[in-house]
């Protein structure tokens, strides 16, 4: 029997990079895969890809996680769809266009990741919580970063946010530890996804900056999604029944 037969399990994220990892390794262990992103078209290919390898039920939905309503909304349709929700991995999550000491650091921008990347993970947290509770349990994984670990400087609000997440993630694990629900969080490094090789510091073209990433690590190279989704499974699975509270680091020995 495959880990996740007869499971539901909701991803954000879900259309490129760890998300849709996460989303793909659902469905290989026989997940029924709730596939969410803000980018429908890309939510939809990953879907499509799902029913390549997979005969299980799968569904995708557009969602914009800052926006309180359509969380709420993507929660009650998957319940509609499927019953109920087993499993939640939040890998949805943005992050600022630049570099830039605190003092110089655009507004605009500190608000964007704090309500994507903070509130957006909280209104998550809050609906799936209240659906747990009325299945009788359920495992969440919430994406964090080492940034959510270390400073991160020139990019204050993203290390600022993620250190929430890990703020939240504590909480909530202690507060429905006795109620069959455990909350988690995974913290990687420089992985290999889109948002990193095309964004703040363009690893995919600057040649310096991907060397100090791969420096970063120990191992002397990025992470690749699966490496990071196997993580997200093996914390939503049985095999860490006794795991809640906790912050995974896959950083390839970076903060030993």
């Amino acid at each position: 029997m495959k880990r996740f037969e007869n499971k539901v399990c909701f991803v954000t994220g879900a259309g490129s990079g760890i998300g849709k990892a996460t989303a793909l390794a659902f469905a290989k262990e026989g997940a029924q895969v709730v596939v969410t992103d803000i980018n429908g078209e890309a939510a939809g290919q990953t879907l499509n890809e799902i029913k390549q390898i997979s005969n299980t039920r799968a569904i995708a939905i557009t969602l914009d996680i800052s926006q309180r309503e359509q969380v709420e909304n993507a929660i009650q349709n998957t319940v509609n769809a499927f019953g109920r929700l087993d499993c939640a991995a939040n890998c949805a999550g943005v992050a600022g266009p630049l570099s830039a000491k605190t003092h110089e650091y655009p507004e605009e921008f500190w608000h964007q990741q704090i309500a994507v990347n903070l509130t957006g993970n909280w209104f998550l947290l809050k609906y799936q919580l209240e659906q747990m509770l009325k299945n009788g349990g359920g495992n969440i994984v919430m994406l964090s970063s080492a940034a959510g670990l270390i400073g991160q400087p020139e990019n204050s609000p993203y290390a600022v946010s993620k250190h929430g997440i890990e703020g939240m993630m504590k909480t909530a694990a202690i507060e429905y530890a006795t109620h069959n629900i455990r909350v988690n969080s995974v913290c990687p490094t420089a992985i290999e996804t889109p948002m990193i090789m095309h964004g703040r510091r363009n690893l995919a073209v600057n040649k310096e900056a991907r060397n100090e990433a791969i420096n970063f690590q120990r191992m002397k190279r990025m992470g690749k999604p699966d490496e990071v989704a196997d993580v997200v499974l093996w914390l939503c699975s049985d095999e860490s029944s006794f795991i809640t509270g906790s912050s995974i680091k896959a950083d390839g020995g970076a903060l030993a």
